[in-house]
């Protein structure tokens, strides 16, 4: 695990998990997970969701409990709405208060550049800072057209009156290149969509020397 300032074991969601399973199931052998953290702690990756998700299903094939989709979605739900996704992975819509997932036609995005200004935003903080609710359509609009510049995020709104460093960020990546820049989740990673590797190289240098973590990726199909 990177990093010293990790959460006790009996508060991180894979234990949680592991003891909701073992429980549930009646599972009489134990298992030893070991994580190796390469993404920040509360940064709005999803990190501690795909890491729920992981755990459901690799702890359904390690103690031969053969769970369903429907039983592992249902478990997912118990532990937050993100979790959900990460159990179908690739491009997908997420309903209800997000743990309704229809799989999409994939859109391939190369060039994603993400920086993390190293401190930490908690889900609740986010959530509290949104003034309003109101309905956006956008995503309707970025499923048909594949244009990044439909991507929306309401909690950024919010996070940028609070946070002027991720407000810089944004403006810092949308002034030099980047088709779009967002705020990633709840934060404080922001998402910067590059047209080209040279952009997105050029950002990588310009953070890497502010000592931020930084990192260049793409859109992934899902393997299920």
């Amino acid at each position: 695990m990177t990093g010293t300032d990790f959460i006790n074991i009996e508060e991180n969601i894979i234990y949680r998990v592991a003891v909701f399973i073992k429980d549930k199931y009646k599972v009489e052998d134990g298992v030893d997970i070991e994580l190796e953290k390469n993404i920040p702690i509360a940064a709005g990756l999803g990190g501690g969701s795909s890491n729920a998700a992981f755990t459901i299903s690799a702890l359904s094939e390690l103690w031969n409990l053969n769970l369903s989709d429907l039983e592992m979605h249902n478990i997912a739900r118990n532990f937050g709405s993100d979790i959900n996704f990460f159990l179908k992975g690739g491009c997908a819509l997420g309903e209800g208060r997000g743990d309704k997932i229809t799989s999409l036609e994939h859109i391939d995005i190369d060039n994603i550049f993400l920086v993390n200004p190293g401190f930490k935003i908690s889900s609740k903080e986010a959530y509290q800072a949104v003034h309003f609710f109101n309905e956006n359509t956008q995503w309707q609009q970025l499923i048909s057209t594949h244009d990044v510049s439909y991507c929306y995020n309401k909690l950024e709104e919010g996070i940028c009156r609070k946070y002027p460093e991720i407000k810089f960020i944004i403006e810092h990546l949308k002034n030099n290149g980047a088709k779009k820049a967002m705020l990633s989740g709840s934060g404080a990673t922001v998402i910067g969509f590059c047209p080209d590797r040279k952009i997105a190289d050029n950002f990588t240098k310009y953070y890497s020397k502010k000592k931020y973590w930084n990192c260049i990726t793409k859109t992934k199909r899902s393997t299920k």
